[in-house]
């Protein structure tokens, strides 16, 4: 799953970045609210980590053009104002949570995860493959019933797989969407992801395309 934080305080955000992209997912940071309508508008997300107080178009406004604009991805609204009437016109505006800063790290986690779980049930199908069953919004893997653990990382390459079935992915496009768009380490990490990935669900359920990347296949 892929997230976007628009945060212009850049320590918060790289911090933020760091421990989700830890947790599996692919994250993406911009600090001003141009920069966010013009980002979604140009990549789904899963989520939207919103702060309000943001230079040129604060959040209220970068959240009502994105409704308006019919876009309903949810929308998790971050800000250090505390009153009701804040979160009453977040909400009022088209937002789906709200947290107030300080928070800790696991609070905001949680609320990323019943929110992507409640998207989830709303409407994101389970995706079978074969015997391969995989559900987003649990991050639960089962292959002919019997469930596989995978580690957050794990999880995140094998879903980006499994939604892209019988289709060629190649490194860049599996670093891009579970790292980030500015991830600049060995790309011969997806090698290893892949490896580990074999080695859990069956050699023959991901087929490498020399040259080219790798394809999922049911088996």
């Amino acid at each position: 799953m892929r997230l976007l934080i628009v945060e212009d305080e850049r320590s918060l955000a790289a911090s933020l970045a760091k421990g989700l992209t830890a947790e599996g997912f692919g994250v993406d940071v911009v600090h001003d609210g141009a920069d966010a309508l013009h980002q979604a508008a140009q990549q789904a997300y899963d989520l939207i980590l919103l702060d309000i107080m943001l230079p040129g178009m604060n959040g209220y406004r970068v959240c009502a053009a994105l409704r308006a604009a019919g876009d309903d991805t949810p929308i998790l609204m971050l800000t250090a104002k505390d009153g009701v009437y804040d979160e009453a016109e977040g909400l009022d505006t088209g937002a789906d949570d709200y947290l107030t800063k300080p928070f800790a790290y696991v609070v905001l986690l949680a609320r990323v995860r019943a929110l992507l779980r409640r998207r989830s049930h709303g409407g994101s199908p389970v995706v079978t493959v074969g015997a391969l069953t995989v559900e987003p919004g649990r991050r639960r893997v089962t292959r002919d019933g019997t469930e596989i653990p995978l580690t957050a990382r794990e999880f995140a390459v094998l879903e980006h797989l499994v939604l892209n079935a019988g289709e060629v992915v190649t490194k860049a496009d599996i670093i891009e969407h579970v790292w980030d768009f500015a991830y600049s380490g060995d790309p011969n990490i997806v090698e290893v992801y892949v490896s580990a990935l074999r080695r859990k669900l069956g050699a023959a359920t991901i087929r490498t395309v020399r040259g080219a990347g790798y394809v999922l296949e049911a088996g």
